[in-house]
This record gives C-alpha cells, structure tokens and sequence, in this order.
C-alpha cells in the first residue's frame, strides 16, 4: 500500500517539501529516522488542530438554517397564487419538511426567495405533464433535489462559490440555470443550455420570472422545432432521471426532430456530454443571444 499522504496550505506547514505554489505535502509515514519523536507529535498536532480549523471554517461560511427560514414575509403565498392561476399544467410535488430543512440549509437560499420558497414547500414542480421538471427538495417522482444535483457539476462542496445553479431541465436534454457570473454579466437571470445549438441562452429573466415563464407561456412556440408530433403520448411516464437523446444530433444542420430516432438515457449522462460538447462547439463563438426567447419570457 503506496504512503498515505495529507495536502495543507502552506501557511499551515511552511518546512515541508513544496509540491505546488499553494500547497505543501506531508508523508505521515515516512522513515521514522527522518523524523525525530518530538518532531513527529508536532506535527500529527499541527495536523490536528489544522483538520478543526478547516471543519469550523466550512461551517462557519454557511448560514444556519434558522436564519434561511423567513416566518414573516415567506414567498410561498405569492408562488402559491401563480401556480393557481397558471395556464399549463402544473403539479407541485409534496414535500418532505424533513428533508426541505437539509436542502434548503444545504443550497444557502433563504424562504424570503421564490426559490427558496419552492425548495422548502416543493418536493418539486412538473409543468406540461412533466415536459418541464423544476427542481425542489425532491420527492418519489422527482427524485434528484436542487442541491444534491449540482455538487459535482457546479460546486464542489456546499459553500462554494458557484458559476450558475441548475434549477430545471426538460424532456428533450435542455437545463436552465440561474447565472452566478459563470454565464454572462446579468446576474441572477435564468439561462437555457438549448439542445439544438449547446449554447448557454439568456431568457432575460430572473427565477421568478422563469416560474410564471413555465406556467403561464405558450411553451409549444418556446419549443419550436424541439417537439415531435406525439411528445405529449411519451411524457406522463417519464422518469425524472431520464431524458431523450436524438439522432442526428438535434445541434446538427438540417436536423428534423419528425425525422429523428430516439432513445432514453441518463438525465446526467446528457447533462455531462451536453457540457463536454457545448465546449468543443462553441469554444470561440461566446453566447448567442436570442431576442425572441427573451420576448416569450415576458408574456
């Protein structure tokens, strides 16, 4: 079994061997006639204390949940009212408050919020039978929750700082996110990853927008060119970690969706090769800006 070994910052230990400009490497089992004992407990003391000031310094970065939860001005009610009033159809998911109080404490977004408010009161949102799903604290038929989802994909560890939130996907491997900076200079807009060109487009709206945006358009002209004729017989049933993937590529010239096979696959194995592709498309070309997106938005 090869050394076991710990990384540190280097303020924590400055006299070991330096492997990278901000980080220094200790070999807790190296030959022990390189070390002397009193050298050894200092450092497995070093070693310690560094491991609780990093576990306080994680925890101290995130709000406690008392303080995300907002008892005199929630925005429920208000979502509550859009989602009665809606024109598609929308099913809220019933929440487990047990595991609303941990998603919420985990994505740091406060009941003040619209989105705040869906995670904690939502196991999450599904418009047009499930075309749509909007991601909540998760519930038996949307398993996957807000914060589960994007650790791995947009943060490492909850805390981070983030470049974009994924927040909703769809049945033809589409995801909106709300931008943090990582997408474009409006931050906290709502920006769609299209299947059809793998660019990030803004939809000029900020998450609230995007809810009545989902409840209230005319989703069937916002994905024009990106629904067969009978999409509506294939989505009742389908599960919310599965997507469609087409062939030809939907972002390929010429592509006919009608004319398409097509199949299911992993809603993250899309969402990875989406990004992977996305990349190899468009490394030059920026983000291409949709003005008739946006204007769907604001209807």
């Amino acid at each position: 079994m090869g050394a076991f070994r710990f990384i540190f910052h280097r303020d924590l230990i400055q006299d070991q061997t330096k492997i990278h400009e901000n980080h220094y490497i200790f070999d807790p089992l190296m030959h022990p006639s390189s070390l002397s004992m009193k050298a050894t407990l200092k450092i497995f003391s070093l070693l310690a204390l560094s491991l609780m000031a990093f576990s306080v310094s994680a925890q101290n970065k995130l709000i406690s949940l008392d303080k995300l939860i907002n008892k005199t001005d929630p925005a429920w009610p208000l979502v509550q009212k859009w989602i009665d009033s809606a024109k598609n159809k929308v099913e809220v998911l019933p929440v487990d408050s047990s595991k609303a109080k941990e998603v919420l404490y985990n994505a740091q977004m406060t009941t003040y919020a619209t989105l705040g408010s869906v995670i904690y009161n939502t196991g999450g949102i599904m418009v047009d039978n499930g075309w749509i799903r909007i991601l909540g604290s998760g519930s038996e038929r949307l398993t996957r929750n807000i914060a589960e989802w994007n650790k791995g994909k947009t943060i490492k560890e909850y805390g981070d700082n983030i470049p974009y939130l994924l927040i909703a996907d769809d049945a033809v491997g589409g995801f909106f996110a709300i931008n943090y900076g990582g997408l474009g200079p409006d931050v906290k807009n709502v920006y769609y990853l299209e299947p059809n060109t793998l660019t990030w487009q803004p939809l000029g709206a900020g998450y609230g927008e995007f809810l009545i945006f989902c409840f209230d358009s005319d989703l069937s002209k916002f994905y024009k060119g990106l629904r067969w004729s009978t999409w509506d017989q294939f989505i009742g049933n389908l599960a919310d970690t599965k997507t469609y993937s087409f062939r030809p590529y939907l972002w390929e010239q010429g592509t006919d969706i009608e004319k398409c096979t097509r199949k299911l696959v992993g809603i993250e194995e899309m969402y990875n090769f989406n990004i992977m592709k996305s990349k190899e498309l468009n490394a030059d070309k920026g983000i291409k800006k949709d003005d008739t997106k946006k204007d769907e938005t604001k209807q």
